[in-house]
This record gives structure tokens, C-alpha cells and sequence, in this order.
């Protein structure tokens, strides 16, 4: 049992530094998303700030379900073919592929779309639409990078890649505020330009690719010599679109359900009362991103030891998560309404009710999302993504009703929904049931199959 405990806790220990130092860049880059909209709140009237955060909240919602799916998949691929000293060029070949496909799909619909997009979207404002059109497209090289750096296990490069991306589009809300330039239309590109100003650490990353395409461990048996095609993820990518849209219904589904019934400048509002919410979210992806692997080769080693570390690392995880979530909650009741006006200016008026239950939700859904991948890493996929929808569409049906304002539909049903999915998520984590069906053999092409479909669904 020592022994066990020991070997837990070193494992947990090396998950914290890696997941640490990719947090690290994340939160980096999250503080100045932070003052990207803080800069632009100061500088632009309530409406035209307001269509920048619905242009901001279409981008993202769009490319996270359309262009996630991909970079999840190639960091998986390519993690898992290093590790078996297999070959990486035809998955990157085949995800290149893939990419390309699905950004010119996003771009023609977009020109398809151009109407209802550039007049009742984006309130006739052509600039914001192209912006809305190039952001989309070039986001897809962006995600291509990022997915594999991470499957390379270059963080520190792809912290590097998060922090040009953050910092190129910062620069252009900056010049705004400086003098240098000024506009909407100035803001608004560094949307367009943060993708691809992204991508100057890219070069760095392929060029040790011919020095660490396959890993030093033992080849696998023959068998394991798995083909990755363009028909490999079928099986699993409905589910995973569910989870993404889901999970975007949720992060940012509320502003733009506040744009359609109210303004874009109520819009804005919202916006930043869920930045308490989403700016922690983006330091958590350097978490997510280390801990599904880190839990999915603990429960493979179906041992005493994994199981202990298994368990060691959702509960640590968990556990920092309640203590930053109480710490958020007592910073908003003290001092919520005051802090927001100093981070987005006096034009709106903030209530410390709506700050203190997108904190609460906030440290529930970070919570969620960790159960979510110890669920997804004990084989429980599809039930996962199930968890997702109902409480998308839970919160949907709720924002509906005529009951209360807007804004607190939007506040109280993000706590709710966060709550539901972190319940549900620890009924999956806790009780596993896995079907006969869910059941692969090492070694064989369904074993990929499922752990790609752990890391798309992990979001």
C-alpha cells in the first residue's frame, strides 16, 4: 500500500508540472483576451463594442465545433503512433486533408450565407463580416499546429503559438488605444490576424519532426501497425460535434441569445459578465489538455497503482478547483461590481447576484470538465456526450421561458447547467458501466478508435 501511494503520488506529481507549464502559457494568453475586450470596452460606444463581442463569440463558437474535432484527433494520433515508434506522415497528411476540407466548407457556406450573416448578425457591418470569413478559415492552420505540437509534446512551443495569437490580436486594440489608429474596424481585424500571426512558431516545431518522428520505446507487434484514414473517426465524430456544440451552447450561446432579443450592446453586457467564467476556463485548458492522456495511460495499466494515481489525480484536480473557485466567489462578493467597472469601464452596472453565480458555475463546470475526461478515460464515451447535450438543450429550453431578464436567465441557467453536467459527469466517473460492445482488444484498431474518441470528446 506504500508502495502504491508512492507511485500514485509521483505520477500526479509529473501530470502537475506538465499540465502546469502549459497553464502557465494559457493563462498568459488568457489575461490578454482579458485586455483585448477590456481596451475595447474603454474605446468603442456600447453598440459598436457590443457587435464585437457577438462577431468574438460567433468566431469562437464556430471554430471550436468545426476546427477542435481535428486538433484533438491529430494530438492523439500523433501522441499515440510516437509512443508505438510508428510513422506520423500519414496522419498528418490525412488531418491536413481533413482540415482543408472542412475550412472550405466553413468559407463557402459563410459566402453562402453572406446576407443573414453581414445584415442580421453583424448589424450591416461588412468589415466585421470578412473578418467573420477569414478568422474562420485561417483559425484551421492555427488548430492544425496546435494539435501537433501537443501530440509532439512541444508545450512550450505551444504555449508560445497561444500567447503570439492573444498577443497579435491584443496589439491591434491596442494601436486603437494608444492613438496609433482608430475604429471598430481596426479592433476587429486583430480577430482575423491573431491566426495567422499565431503560426510564426510553427517553423520551430516541424523542424525537429525529423529528429523525433518515432519515439525510443520497443516497436509493437505487427498487429498493432494501425492505418489512419479518412474514415477512421466515423464512429465516434457525431458524438464529439455533439459535445463541442454543446459545449459552446453553453460558454457562449448566452450572448448572442441576449443580441437576438435585446442588442448587441445588452450583448456585450453579458459578455462580460461571463468572462468570469470563461478567462479561468482558458487557464484550464492547459489542464485538460495534459490530463486526459495522463488518466487514460494510468487506467491502462489496470493495476493497483494506476487505479490509486487514477483516483489521486481527478480528486487533486478537483480539489485545486473548489479552492479557486471559493477564493473567485468571495473576490465577487466583496468586490465584484467594482472590479468589473475598473476591467470593462462604467458603462454597464454590474449586481453582485449575476457576478457570484457565474463564479459558482464556473468552478462547477471546471469540475465537470474533469470528471468528463476520468469518464471518457474509463471507456464511458457516449454517455458523456449524452450528459452534454441534455444540459445544452436544458439551458437553451430555460433562456426561452418568460420568466425573469434576460441576463439573470443566462446567470442562473449556467450555474444550473453547470451543476446538472457536474452531477451526472460524477454519476458516470463514480458508477462505470461499460457494454460489451465498448470493450477493445489491445493492440487492435478499435483500441484507437476508442482513445481518439476519448481525446475528441475530453473538448
Amino acid at each position: 500500500m506504500v508502495a502504491t501511494s508512492s507511485e500514485a503520488g509521483a505520477e500526479a506529481r509529473r501530470y502537475g508540472r506538465s499540465a502546469g507549464l502549459l497553464s502557465a502559457g494559457i493563462g498568459s494568453a488568457g489575461l490578454l483576451t482579458y485586455l483585448y475586450f477590456a481596451l475595447a470596452s474603454h474605446n468603442l460606444t456600447r453598440p459598436e463594442y457590443g457587435q464585437i463581442v457577438v462577431l468574438w463569440s460567433a468566431v469562437i463558437m464556430t471554430i471550436s465545433i468545426i476546427h477542435r474535432p481535428v486538433e484533438q484527433l491529430l494530438s492523439r494520433t500523433v501522441a499515440e503512433r510516437r509512443e508505438r515508434a510508428l510513422s506520423i506522415g500519414r496522419p498528418l497528411r490525412v488531418a491536413g486533408v481533413i482540415q482543408a476540407g472542412i475550412a472550405a466548407a466553413a468559407a463557402a457556406l459563410a459566402l453562402l450565407l453572406r446576407t443573414p450573416l453581414e445584415n442580421n448578425l453583424l448589424d450591416g457591418k461588412t468589415t466585421l463580416y470578412w473578418v467573420l470569413v477569414v478568422g474562420v478559415v485561417c483559425y484551421g492552420a492555427s488548430f492544425y499546429a496546435r494539435g501537433f505540437l501537443a501530440g509532439s509534446r512541444r508545450f512550450g512551443l505551444l504555449a508560445c503559438l497561444l500567447l503570439n495569437e492573444a498577443f497579435g490580436r491584443c496589439a491591434f486594440a491596442l494601436a486603437v488605444a494608444i492613438g496609433i489608429a482608430s475604429g471598430q474596424s481596426v479592433i476587429a481585424l486583430g480577430i482575423a490576424a491573431a491566426p495567422l500571426l499565431s503560426l510564426v512558431v510553427v517553423p520551430l516545431g516541424f523542424a525537429g519532426r525529423a529528429h523525433g518522428s518515432t519515439s525510443q520505446a520497443p516497436a509493437m507487434p505487427p498487429r498493432s501497425e494501425i492505418d489512419f484514414t479518412l474514415a477512421s473517426g466515423g464512429s465516434f465524430a457525431a458524438a464529439v460535434l455533439l459535445v463541442m456544440l454543446s459545449e459552446q451552447t453553453l460558454l457562449n450561446g448566452g450572448p448572442l441569445l441576449v443580441r437576438a432579443s435585446v442588442g448587441a450592446a445588452a450583448a456585450g453586457f453579458i459578455f462580460n459578465v461571463l468572462m468570469v467564467a470563461r478567462a479561468p476556463l482558458l487557464l484550464f485548458q492547459g489542464i485538460a489538455t495534459s490530463l486526459l492522456p495522463h488518466l487514460t495511460r494510468l487506467r491502462s495499466r489496470a493495476s493497483s497503482e494506476g487505479d490509486a494515481a487514477f483516483r489521486l489525480s481527478v480528486r487533486g484536480t478537483i480539489t485545486a478547483i473548489a479552492v479557486f473557485a471559493v477564493a473567485v466567489c468571495v473576490v465577487m462578493a466583496a468586490a465584484g461590481p467594482q472590479l468589473m467597472q475598473i476591467a470593462f469601464g462604467s458603462k454597464f452596472t454590474y449586481d453582485r447576484l449575476g457576478l457570484l453565480c457565474v463564479s459558482a458555475g464556473m468552478g462547477l463546470y471546471l469540475a465537470a470538465t474533469t470528471l468528463n475526461q476520468a469518464a471518457v478515460a474509463q471507456g464511458q464515451v457516449r454517455r458523456a456526450a449524452i450528459c452534454w447535450l441534455a444540459c445544452a438543450a436544458s439551458f437553451l429550453a430555460w433562456n426561452l421561458l418568460p420568466v425573469l431578464s434576460d441576463y439573470r436567465r443566462v446567470e442562473l441557467g449556467f450555474l444550473a447547467a453547470a451543476m446538472a453536467l457536474c452531477a451526472l459527469l460524477y454519476r458516470l466517473y463514480a458508477h462505470p458501466v461499460t457494454r460489451p460492445a465498448d470493450l477493445v482488444e489491445p493492440g487492435s484498431s478499435k483500441e484507437l478508435e476508442a482513445r481518439l474518441a476519448a481525446a475528441e470528446e475530453a473538448g
